[in-house]
């Protein structure tokens, strides 16, 4: 059940395309965090610095040959961290991906946006009126991945929404590449973002994922991982992470 709070938006209401309507939000579908995309300027340079500061290890990814990006892995089994940049401006600025990943312009790293795994794209993409395309990339093994995607404009613009991914079931799943047990690995434990949560409720339909809001301009504040009985914050800075690494309260989603 969503509990709704008191949170401001510097955004419009949804409009009533976006509006699930009541016998469609409770289509049976599964919904899980598919990965959190980390904007870096230098791939090279980032997984080092992550490591150091997080103690999380990274794999090469692949290139995005339609998006002028490429990336690395954080495995974390059934989910990952996508450290993302841009490798050939010209095809990044004629995507709406790279030009996303291109505006970040991160020093460090940018929390830049996170994507939720369904089984039933082409349900969600007619829900909420949104274009469905196809999207691949190759494996450092020469495995092709392929998945479908919907609403990635949307998300570039509003932060606090995620776009739906939809994996061919024929591919590896990225977080899966190394071989790690998914029941030992790191994991996410649950996933902060700032700002409306009724525009972000309407957008998922229904859900149970673990996703607590905050008021505030929308973004992806941090991400909370579990490793055995204790958590690790990944933020861009402490903002909102109280004594002991706990965030400050917000209102559950799901």
């Amino acid at each position: 059940m969503l509990a709704l709070g008191n949170t401001p938006s510097s955004f419009p209401p949804v409009s009533p395309r976006h509006v699930a309507a009541p016998i469609l939000a409770r289509v049976t579908r599964r919904l899980d965090i598919d990965h959190v995309l980390i904007a870096v300027p230098d791939l090279s340079a980032a997984a080092p610095s992550f490591t150091a500061r997080y103690g999380l290890a990274s794999t090469e990814g692949g290139h995005h040959p339609a998006w002028g990006t490429a990336n690395r892995i954080v495995p974390l089994g059934t989910s990952y961290l996508e450290l993302v940049a841009v490798v050939d401006e010209a095809k990044a600025q004629a995507s709406p991906f790279g030009r996303w990943v291109a505006g970040a312009a991160a020093e460090d790293f940018r929390l830049l946006g996170w994507a939720v795994r369904t089984d039933a794209l082409d349900a969600d993409a007619r829900r909420l009126d949104l274009q469905v395309t196809s999207g691949s990339r190759l494996a450092p093994d020469g495995e092709l991945l392929r998945w479908r995607s919907a609403g990635i404009e949307v998300a570039a613009a509003d932060p606090i929404l995620p776009f739906f991914i939809e994996r061919d079931p024929g591919s590896k799943f990225p977080g899966q590449l190394t071989g790690a047990d998914p029941e030992q690995s790191t994991k996410i434990a649950k996933l902060v973002v700032d700002g409306d949560v009724r525009r972000l409720a309407d957008w998922l339909g229904e859900n149970n994922l673990p996703i607590v809001v905050r008021p505030g301009s929308p973004r992806v504040a941090a991400v909370v991982l579990s490793r055995g009985a204790k958590e690790l914050v990944v933020s861009e800075r402490p903002a909102g992470v109280g004594p002991g690494g706990s965030l400050t309260s917000g209102v559950p989603l799901g």
